[in-house]
């Protein structure tokens, strides 16, 4: 098989550990290697570690910003959102905590979403033309159900997601090693390794192939256009 070239590609990753720098993130451990499958396509690979920077919960795009009541808060989130935006691909890394994706991940997606009004050149959804994965660890069963949740939230804020695109790693359920405790088997493990290199194969042909053709199709998924009256052939058009 000839390799695919994917210079010209940008990826995102964002690690929603609870864990500040420079404390060891298992997620990050097993983020690294899909890291290293795109750097060594070509993929320019962005990272941030979500917990480093002062983002507030919230929906708006600003919380400096058209705040109901209260204090304004300090908010890195408008510059984050710009290296997000400049990316062809995004992945969200998260640990698993009590079955869930972290706080920190469910900030990250409350943020997008702030931005999920917004349009592009097309009318179509900011987030169109890009694609979607997730990676996730821990050693308490959940990341297929933190897959659905995060690749579900994902493309309905307009992200394209293609197959296999989430990969995970938990040891023993219960108190035990994590992914790169000595020991723990994470690295050695067939199934994750699998999954990891599908996931981060998939990501980058969707995305170059999206890349290609300019975005994601136009056709009948303009918001701008249905705010205007456009009802793309709706069987009830007089339905507002």
């Amino acid at each position: 098989m000839t390799d695919p070239d994917f210079a010209g590609l940008k990826a995102v990753f964002v690690n929603c550990t609870l864990k500040p720098n420079p404390a060891l993130s298992h997620t990050q451990g097993l983020m690294e290697d899909s890291i290293a499958i795109m750097e060594d396509h070509g993929v320019e690979v962005d990272q941030i570690r979500l917990v480093d920077h002062d983002v507030p919960p919230g929906v708006y795009p600003d919380m400096r910003e058209d705040v109901p009541g209260g204090k304004q808060p300090r908010d890195e989130w408008p510059a984050l959102a710009e290296r997000i935006l400049a990316a062809d691909i995004l992945v969200v890394g998260t640990p698993i905590w009590l079955g869930e994706k972290s706080s920190i991940a469910t900030r990250l997606i409350e943020r997008l979403y702030g931005l999920s009004g917004e349009t592009n050149d097309r009318g179509q959804f900011l987030y169109y033309g890009r694609t979607a994965g997730v990676i996730v660890t821990g050693n308490e069963d959940g990341v297929k159900h933190i897959a659905m949740n995060v690749l579900y939230s994902l493309q309905h804020l307009g992200y394209v997601i293609p197959p296999n695109a989430d990969a995970g790693w938990i040891g023993a359920i219960g108190p035990g090693p994590s992914y790169l405790d000595e020991g723990s088997g994470g690295p050695e493990t067939g199934f994750t390794q699998r999954n990891l290199t599908f996931m981060t194969w998939n990501l980058m042909h969707t995305a170059a192939w999206l890349k290609k053709s300019g975005g994601f199709p136009a056709g009948g998924n303009s918001s701008k256009a249905w705010s205007d009256g456009e009802r793309f052939g709706h069987p009830n058009p007089e339905y507002r």
